[in-house]
């Protein structure tokens, strides 16, 4: 039964409604000779003839029309379970998407959703992420998109937008011995105990996000680490640690026992992307990619 392909069925089913090769191939869109081959496969595994072929007719043998009775509910059956199946993935594709934050969603964007449903009739899910596994939820297929943090050297993954980049800035607790200065030189990052991201982000990912050493090569202490920026931030407030953010978690941020400053020589800015697998591009997700370019005034995307 493993052997027997559903083409064949599929040729026998029509066949015998057409009684013709010549119009069962058309209809099917294979060539005549591929008709006849599909029904003697078909007819080898059974073990005996289905169908009379003579100069004049095509008939089904007894035989063959008492199996094409048998098949052709399941063979129905299965086409409609399958062309239901397709309309569900279309309709799914076109009227919802699954987006995963590595942080804050901010204002910005959820307005950019806004549109996308009332402009496209796409609904956004959106999902909190660890703030340490930036990818792996998109490229498991969990979630459709993710606005994470870069860098990206992912070879399956698309970036299809780059968000404005972003200062860096320390964040301390309001009563640190730093907290009155107008800013931080990357220097004295050696001297504080720098928060990191759990998961399982990359090396390359991690050590861009926590420096491991400064500049001059002076090592960086990070004994903690966090999962989401709600438990970073209060661990800083509680004076032992301090975390790289970026500004606009700063602008959006209601603590006051939390400060944000600047830090001198730090290289790099903070830049957010909207990211999907490369294999699965929908155009909800080409869509969104325009609006949120629309929305910060950049040029329209062209993602591979």
């Amino acid at each position: 039964m493993n052997q027997v392909h559903l083409q064949q069925v599929e040729c026998l089913v029509t066949l015998a409604e057409e009684l013709h090769f010549g119009r069962t191939a058309e209809r099917l869109g294979y060539s005549q000779s591929r008709a006849s081959q599909l029904i003697a496969s078909l007819e080898g595994r059974v073990g005996a003839r289905l169908v009379e072929r003579t100069s004049r007719r095509v008939a089904l043998t007894r035989l063959g029309a008492e199996f094409v009775e048998e098949v052709r509910p399941a063979y129905r059956a299965l086409a409609a379970a399958f062309s239901r199946a397709r309309e569900n993935a279309m309709r799914g594709a076109l009227r919802e998407l699954r987006i995963g934050f590595t942080g804050m969603v901010y204002e910005e964007v959820t307005r950019t959703f806004r549109a996308l449903r009332e402009e496209h009739g796409v609904s956004v899910h959106t999902c909190d992420l660890p703030l340490g596994t930036p990818f792996a939820a998109v490229l498991e297929g969990a979630v459709d998109a993710v606005i994470a943090e870069l860098p990206v050297h992912e070879p399956e993954l698309t970036v299809g937008f780059l968000f404005p980049p972003q200062d860096r800035l320390l964040a301390l607790a309001g009563d640190h011995p730093w907290a009155d200065r107008e800013a931080v030189p990357v220097e004295d990052l050696a001297g504080s105990d720098l928060l990191h991201r759990v998961g399982d982000a990359p090396d390359y990912w991690t050590a861009a996000h926590t420096p491991p050493t400064t500049p001059a090569g002076r090592p960086i202490p990070s004994t903690r680490g966090v999962a989401t920026l709600q438990e970073g931030l209060a661990l800083v407030a509680s004076g032992h640690h301090t975390m790289l953010v970026c500004r606009p978690l700063s602008e959006h941020s209601t603590r006051t026992d939390v400060r944000f400053l600047p830090v001198r020589g730090l290289e790099g800015a903070s830049r957010l992307g909207l990211l999907w697998r490369t294999d699965r591009t929908v155009p909800p997700l080409t869509v969104l990619a325009r609006l949120l370019a629309d929305a910060h005034g950049a040029p329209h995307p062209s993602p591979a």
